[in-house]
């Protein structure tokens, strides 16, 4: 399901190129997204491949569509395919959400009414995938601002059922359930108490901005800011609950110099050697 070590990584971005290659501690994994290496070569693919000789890597999809009512682009899942076979990265994970429609490509990750019908519809595609890559898969969690009235399956049971038809593990992003739970006004806690933990492969962690509406907060999964201290927290029950797993910090709008995300990566480090350390 994933060999990505039980630490934290990073996004990688290329404006960090440099500092990373002189980083004497550099985090345990660096995540990418597949889109974003889809052509032949250049210098994305020269600074892949150095990363790769180096560290772990996860493969994270964002275009998939694996949620679309009209099927996989098939030509999209052969790019896939050719950048896991040329990288064999340590993990591939994509997102429970839809973004195309026939040829129209959303640039966005749409939620989905949860219903039986669109179970089968994405138990179906995961099947697709993970036959066609050769390889186990991970399943994120979205960030949600609406609900559908024609759902009749919670996120959680919805979720695990996915793991349990296809054998996929899941990607467990906390910021997306804080961010859901807020926007919902419901309890985080008793989300993740009810999510199907032993199926988590991966955590990711980021930053949301926040809007303050008649109606209360509206919080944006806007990946352009510092994690939350209210999701640190919950990160750190997670992992007190779970022991430590595999974990991403993402930013990938207004980044910030190497230094302010190692130090994110660190605080993430942190929680996660407290848990191995109060293991022994």
């Amino acid at each position: 399901m994933t060999r990505l070590p039980p630490r934290a990584g990073l996004g990688f971005k290329p404006e960090h190129f440099a500092d990373i290659r002189k980083d004497m501690n550099p985090p345990a994994f660096f995540e990418v997204h597949a889109e974003n290496y889809m052509g032949a070569g250049g210098l994305p693919h020269a600074q892949l491949t150095a990363l790769r000789n180096d560290h772990a890597i996860s493969l994270h999809g964002v275009g998939l569509s694996i949620g679309g009512a009209n099927g996989l682009d098939q030509a999209h899942l052969a790019r896939l395919k050719s950048l896991c076979d040329r990288y064999q990265p340590d993990s591939f994970s994509e997102h429970l959400a839809w973004s195309s429609h026939g040829a129209e490509y959303l640039n966005d990750l749409l939620p989905l009414p949860y219903t039986e019908e669109t179970l089968a519809t994405i138990c179906d595609h995961v099947d697709q995938v993970q036959e066609f890559l050769g390889r186990r898969m991970l399943l994120e969690n979205p960030a949600t601002y609406v609900l559908f009235a024609q759902s009749t399956i919670p996120e959680t049971e919805f979720m695990a059922d996915i793991a349990a038809r296809t054998g996929c593990g899941l990607l467990l992003d906390v910021n997306n359930v804080f961010v859901s739970c807020t926007n919902h006004r419901k309890d985080p806690r008793a989300y993740l108490a009810d999510f199907p933990m032993a199926k988590v492969g991966e955590i990711h962690l980021g930053g949301h901005d926040s809007e303050d509406l008649p109606s209360g907060p509206l919080l944006i999964d806007s990946h352009g800011a510092p994690v939350s201290n209210p999701v640190w927290t919950l990160f750190a029950e997670v992992i007190e609950r779970m022991g430590p797993l595999p974990t991403l910090v993402e930013w990938d709008n207004d980044v910030p110099e190497w230094s302010v995300l190692a130090q994110e990566a660190a605080r993430a480090d942190r929680i996660l050697a407290g848990v191995a350390a109060h293991a022994c």
